[in-house]
């Protein structure tokens, strides 16, 4: 049977393309060593489970150590009930550990206990009875909530005095986030915000993305089985794309092997990886869709709504930015300041915000494109006009993110324009107070710089006329769009102060401002 490029769930040797997973984990072998309770978080789909279960069959094998790893998620749904969680999720363990170990390593039936202490019960009476020091893995950890992840961890610190002969040898929690961003039912919170009541663990460690170099490794297994070659250009723009993140890598391999190309006698260009990142944004499947949800939290939004319009972050304490690197949705730039983790993301994440009032549209005919199917920049600043006049009011409303609402209804907007063919491109300038727009349809490339003019600052026209004609000469451009989305107080209503005006950059780049 051929292998396959894994976008569901831990991969397998046998039937999917797969690098070492133990190569990208911190060393572990002196934390389990030297009896350590430890943190390993990353964001989804990195690869966690697959490495960790990995170490844990080689600790068996290696005949010193009694070593599974288990699931908390089945606890999950009962985040106020810790004893039918513990229940559940013992009766998981014990499943879990029959299947991974030999026989003569399973635990034997788990002594009945009171609520609460059902299981540090168990972990003491298989450590007690294994014949190897015992150490655990849990994974999904932060799966559970409120009083169940409580019970569990006080638990776990109750019993780490007595290792390694009353409790696990060693123990790792393993989660999308840091222990101390685990969500709890306390006050206002609704977070640890410390390590307590797991304050035993000896470090908090992550996984990193795959190099450049791995990306072409995985890629090249497929070359190896099926003779598909990827070329070298096309391996390059799958890590700028990705920037080595384990699921978009492979969800971008398994859409140009199965979709955008699926004769492996035809060679992996460029062109086939721009469309299958398209694929990819457009279908939103579970990984980036999952995404969708994080946006609505408010440590999320306080972060990702400045960087989105380009301002500064202010005063937001360094665990709320900790907290969405973790997460992976953005990266410290070696420049400084934080930005989207890839390319990807950049689409995905205005994207995703913009789907409401794109949904609220009404139909909206592409008057824009030419009897040929060219587009018409004119046309289309007409009919944005139109549109933003009629309905930009009310579609204001429908965004989430109340900052960057006119930023979010135009490439709303934009997005019906390139459903008929083309790209919408997003660039981010922390600090900057701006985004930058491109639209590519066919051979039409249209730029746009989006200024907003905020209560009690002065009119954004001459820093928008420069940013935008630095921006135009990246691109090549000799004209583009300049909007200046006015939000002071006391302004006529949007249909009446809509207007536009020629102007020229410093450069001497002919520009459309539009103010609205």
């Amino acid at each position: 049977m051929p292998k396959w490029f894994n976008t569901a769930g831990p991969c397998k040797a046998d039937i999917h393309y797969m690098l070492s997973p133990l190569d990208r984990l911190p060393q572990l072998d002196r934390l389990i060593e030297q009896q350590g309770y430890f943190v390993i978080h990353a964001p989804r789909q990195t690869g966690k489970t697959t490495a960790m279960l990995a170490l844990a069959q080689q600790l068996t094998a290696s005949g010193r150590y009694t070593a599974v790893m288990v699931s908390a998620e089945v606890g999950a749904a009962f985040p106020h009930d810790p004893g039918t969680a513990e229940r559940a999720i013992l009766d998981a363990w014990k499943e879990d550990a029959t299947f991974w170990l030999p026989p003569d390593l399973h635990p034997a039936d788990w002594t009945p206990s009171e609520p609460g202490r059902q299981i540090g019960a168990a972990l003491s009476a298989w450590t007690q009875q294994s014949s190897r020091p015992l150490v655990v893995f849990i994974d999904e950890i932060d799966a559970l909530q409120d009083e169940t992840l409580i019970a569990l961890l006080r638990q776990l610190r109750n019993g780490y005095p007595k290792r390694p002969k009353g409790f696990p040898h060693a123990l790792a929690l393993i989660g999308v986030r840091d222990v101390r961003d685990y969500k709890v039912a306390s006050g206002g919170s609704k977070r640890l915000n410390t390590a307590s009541p797991f304050n035993i663990k000896v470090e908090s460690l992550t996984l990193r993305n795959f190099t450049a170099t791995e990306v072409a490794q995985l890629y090249g297994q497929h070359t190896a089985e099926t003779g598909q070659v990827f070329s070298p250009e096309a391996i390059q723009r799958a890590f700028e794309l990705t920037q080595g993140q384990p699921w978009l890598v492979n969800a971008l391999a398994r859409q140009l092997v199965e979709v955008v190309v699926p004769d492996p006698q035809q060679v992996i260009t460029v062109d086939h990886l721009e469309q299958a990142k398209e694929i990819l944004i457009q279908r939103q499947d579970t990984h980036l869709d999952s995404l969708a949800h994080l946006l609505q939290e408010d440590r999320v939004r306080v972060i990702l709504e400045p960087i989105l319009a380009g301002q500064e972050l202010g005063d937001i304490p360094n665990d709320d930015r900790q907290f969405l690197v973790d997460l992976g949705l953005v990266v410290r730039h070696p420049a400084g300041g934080l930005t989207p983790a890839n390319p990807i993301y950049r689409e995905v994440l205005p994207r995703v915000l913009a789907s409401g009032p794109q949904d609220s549209l009404p139909v909206i005919h592409p008057n824009w494109l030419t009897r040929e199917g060219k587009l018409d920049s004119e046309q289309l600043l007409e009919a944005f006009l139109r549109f933003w006049r009629q309905h930009g009011e009310p579609l204001l409303k429908s965004a989430p993110y109340h900052e960057i609402a006119p930023h979010l209804v135009l490439m709303a907007f934009l997005h019906r324009v390139v459903n008929g063919g083309g790209t919408l491109e997003r660039e981010y300038a922390i600090g900057s107070d701006r985004m930058d727009l491109c639209l590519r349809y066919g051979e039409i490339t249209l730029a746009m710089e989006l200024k907003v003019w905020r209560e009690g600052r002065p009119d954004p026209i001459k820093a928008g006329l420069e940013q935008i004609d630095r921006y135009l000469a990246g691109l090549g451009l000799d004209t583009g769009w300049l909007v200046i989305f006015d939000q002071r107080l006391g302004l006529p209503p949007i249909a009446q102060r809509t207007t536009t005006a020629s102007a020229i950059t410093p450069g001497d780049r002919a520009v459309v401002v539009i103010r609205g």
